[in-house]
């Protein structure tokens, strides 16, 4: 590689990792505070997959939000806390939770996934539907390598 296709790499790379991740949790954060939703978007992504589908275990949740289990347990007591979420012991497998939302939990969906919403519309914003192919063909095809 040149010098510069490095330095180009390594930008790219700054990038992906960084920089686009963290300015859209921040914003999807603000988006959800301004409408009194007082959660992480970290929390969000728990939430999500529990929109989708109730009773996972903290071990699927984990695998789905690429987060290692203690950063999972860390989530789920956070959101316990502020009645979201509870733990309910699983009768097939005493060592394991599976992971319920609460009535709150469950009422608080559609904002969120408003919210959301208007996050990606604003991540978008200025760019053609091409683009947005574009750019998910080659995230695809990072992650396809990456996962090898």
């Amino acid at each position: 590689m040149k010098t510069s296709e490095i330095e180009y790499a390594d930008e790219f790379f700054s990038f992906l990792t960084g920089k686009a991740s963290a300015a859209l949790g921040r914003r999807l954060q603000r988006n959800l505070k301004e409408e009194g939703i007082l959660i992480t978007s970290e929390q969000w992504s728990l939430l999500y997959y529990l929109w989708v589908e109730e009773g996972r275990t903290q071990q699927e949740l984990a695998c789905l939000t690429f987060r290692d289990k203690p950063s999972i347990s860390r989530l789920i007591n956070n959101l316990e806390k502020i009645k979201l979420v509870m733990r309910v012991s699983d009768k097939e497998d005493k060592r394991s939770n599976l992971i319920f939302l609460t009535k709150h939990g469950r009422q608080i969906k559609e904002k969120c996934m408003q919210q959301a919403k208007l996050t990606i519309n604003q991540a978008f914003e200025g760019l053609e539907r091409e683009d947005m192919s574009h750019a998910k063909r080659t995230l695809e095809v990072l992650y396809a390598n990456l996962i090898k």
